[in-house]
């Protein structure tokens, strides 16, 4: 039987049922592009006796699926590493990895290590990485030949013809363009919300410049491949994908530094299929499916030459973005310590109420 396909929007589940009765069932819970059909037809093909259910989400929904159900209900997660250790320290939600199971020896050992330190608690390891990619500004070049930073999408040149995105990205992006160093001071709940206070007011201010504030990719794409916008806060893999239609269209590493993320496997708590996520990992780890999979989500696998294992437009695309000055500029994020995402909520609702979104 094929498998039947069901629910394509964020937040509901997609599930590829093989019919077998006895097959075990892997629960991914894991972005829009990370699971892409062509890429879980090949893992039935190795593995014809595991099913694969995917529930589409984003970090934040990822957390509080899982804090609901104390770590039941999926077997795979894949949350920003930033955002792992607290939301395990707080709510127990994931179990530590086997990492015996996982071949770590394909992947790019810096971000390893890193992801590794970040996500380790009292000696046990909650995540390592799967792909990586950065968030800066996205311009048409030849109508904005002069975007180099953050704070030039609350510019009057450009009135009327930026966007951003309301959520914890432009409060970082804008803070460290206005001089702050926001993950230093993580520890520091005071001087992070008189932070935000300023940065909220510069955002407030940008208003009357910015044209639209986007909420998802497909929307930014049509802003920027219409002409309606000419430069926007933006995923780097978004841009990477409008390249393809549009050349003049360009990832811009802001000259403080793009912000790096780095989205990991991490195993829920009350999982049930340890096993089957393992084979997840190392198999969407190999290189034909990082090419696949990078196809899908425009980012780059934390894997060995991840670079290099790129589509060929997609690749193209990088290398114009990203020379050795602007990847060792690159503001990797920081472990997220309790209570800065509730400082940042009221930042943002603050934002949304004042610009009536």
């Amino acid at each position: 039987m094929l498998p039947a396909v069901r629910a394509l929007l964020i937040g509901t589940t997609v599930a590829f049922v093989s019919g077998s009765a006895s097959a075990e069932t892997l629960r991914l819970l894991t972005w829009g592009s990370y699971a892409p059909e062509e890429v879980i037809q090949k893992f039935k093909e190795k593995y014809p006796d595991i099913d694969v259910e995917v529930t589409f989400s984003n970090n934040e929904e990822m957390i509080a699926k899982l804090r609901a159900t104390s770590g039941a209900g999926f077997d795979l997660a894949q949350p920003g590493f930033n955002r792992v250790a607290a939301a395990q320290e707080e709510f127990n939600i994931y179990k530590p990895l086997d990492l015996s199971q996982i071949d770590t020896d394909v992947m790019d050992q810096t971000m390893l290590d890193r992801v590794k330190a970040d996500t380790t608690i009292d000696g046990e390891t909650y995540s390592v990485p799967h792909q990586w990619g950065t968030s800066g500004i996205m311009a048409d070049v030849s109508k904005a030949p002069d975007i180099d930073g953050w704070d030039d999408l609350c510019s009057s040149d450009y009135a009327g013809a930026t966007s951003m995105r309301l959520r914890r990205t432009i409060l970082i992006g804008t803070a460290f363009s206005m001089g702050f160093d926001p993950f230093s001071l993580y520890g520091d709940l005071e001087a992070y919300e008189d932070m935000l206070d300023k940065v909220s007011g510069r955002l407030i201010e940008c208003k009357s410049v910015v044209k639209t504030y986007w909420t998802g990719g497909d929307d930014l794409a049509a802003l920027m491949l219409s002409g309606e916008v000419v430069a926007s806060e933006t995923w780097d893999s978004t841009a990477y994908k409008l390249y393809e239609k549009n050349p003049n269209i360009h990832f811009i590493p802001p000259e403080t530094g793009a912000l790096g993320w780095i989205d990991g496997f991490s195993i829920p708590r009350l999982g049930k299929a340890d096993d089957a996520a393992y084979k997840w990992i190392n198999f969407v780890l190999q290189p034909e499916i990082v090419t696949l999979m990078s196809d899908s989500s425009g980012a780059v696998a934390a894997v060995k030459n991840g670079v290099q294992l790129l589509p060929d437009d997609k690749r193209a695309a990088v290398e114009l973005a990203f020379g050795e000055e602007e990847i060792a500029n690159i503001k990797w994020a920081a472990r997220i310590q309790p209570g800065v995402e509730d400082l940042e909520g009221m930042a943002l609702a603050r934002i949304k109420a004042a610009t009536g979104e």
